[in-house]
């Protein structure tokens, strides 16, 4: 919904300054906190409740009965990962109007599963497909578009077609990065995206605030940027996949001594998480780790030329 002037409250004038704010839909307007809009439009804030109470209004953005919210949770498809036992655990994929989280450590195979999904989520419905392109933020400088064209090749698809519909942006550092996923309200409905990657979501994070006094600082950016993932999800109806490195736990003797970094924020934030981990023999392991509604079950896949596909057995 792009008709902006279709807001009670919204003529052109007010209209042109939003879309260059960057909120060129009603659904950005209505899932967006006041303050932001405020902020970065220079509109007044008594203006801006009375033009988002209007789009709540023209999107029923307000209480619904359990039923008519599973209705609506109809719309939602889901994206194959190329491994049926994975999208088995994920339940059959990974979904829209969500946030999926990948953790695991280096070579665990989270990059590898973020390359098949650029592909995948281009085929169509009935393929496993959400029938849309995808924007992949790259903070780590992991995006290979030679992958990309090996694994379109590797499904029968034209290469050439598969990279020509993946945005792909490198973020230098934390503010770059946040600056991309703010841009993404605006590329996702104009380009008809229907996955966003964000590979690592943490790292410059991490990197850039060190200390215990700079902690808090850190987790309200993060909190911030990763509910605006899931209102852009929402909004759009698409996927977002995040990846998230681990970080040792010295204390850990006869466990795992690995764990999630980015604290509660990242737990509470991310609908799914899946934890991956290399197994023996070239298999990769992947559990559900929290979610909503799916259980704790692992699976096992591999990592091939042609992509990610089922490990026979066990590790």
């Amino acid at each position: 919904m792009e008709d902006l002037e279709a807001l009670d409250g919204v003529g052109s004038a007010i209209a042109s300054k939003l879309r260059a704010a960057g909120y060129t839909t009603i659904e950005a307007i209505a899932v967006s906190p006041p303050m932001e809009i405020m902020e970065k439009t220079n509109i007044g804030l008594n203006t801006i409740l009375k033009i988002q109470e209007a789009a709540r209004r023209m999107l029923s953005a307000d209480f619904k009965t359990a039923q008519e919210y599973y209705e609506q949770r109809k719309n939602m498809r889901r994206c194959t990962t190329g491994s049926k036992k994975l999208d088995e655990i994920l339940g059959g994929g990974i979904e829209t109007q969500a946030i999926t989280e990948l953790i695991g450590e280096y070579g665990s195979g989270k990059t590898q599963l973020c390359m098949m999904l650029s592909v995948t989520a281009q085929l169509p419905y009935e393929s496993g497909g959400l029938e849309g392109r995808v924007a992949f933020i790259d903070t780590e400088g992991t995006f290979m578009p030679e992958r990309i064209y090996q694994i379109a090749s590797g499904l029968g698809l034209n290469p050439d077609e598969v990279a020509n519909n993946i945005f792909v942006a490198r973020a230098y550092n934390s503010s770059h990065q946040c600056l991309l996923i703010d841009k993404l309200f605006t590329l996702c409905p104009e380009n008809n995206v229907k996955m966003v990657i964000i590979d690592s979501m943490i790292s410059h994070f991490r990197g850039e605030y060190i200390g215990r006094e700079t902690l808090s600082e850190r987790q309200q950016k993060l909190n911030q940027y990763l509910h605006k993932l899931l209102r852009l999800s929402e909004a759009y109806n698409l996927a977002v996949v995040i990846t998230n490195q681990v970080q040792a736990n010295p204390s850990a003797f006869f466990t795992d001594p690995n764990r999630p970094a980015g604290g509660h924020i990242m737990a509470h934030a991310c609908t799914h998480r899946v934890y991956l981990r290399k197994g023996s023999k070239g298999v990769r392991v992947a559990r559900i780790i929290d979610s909503p509604y799916l259980p704790e079950r692992e699976a096992y896949f591999m990592i091939t030329e042609k992509g990610i596909t089922d490990a026979e057995g066990g590790e």
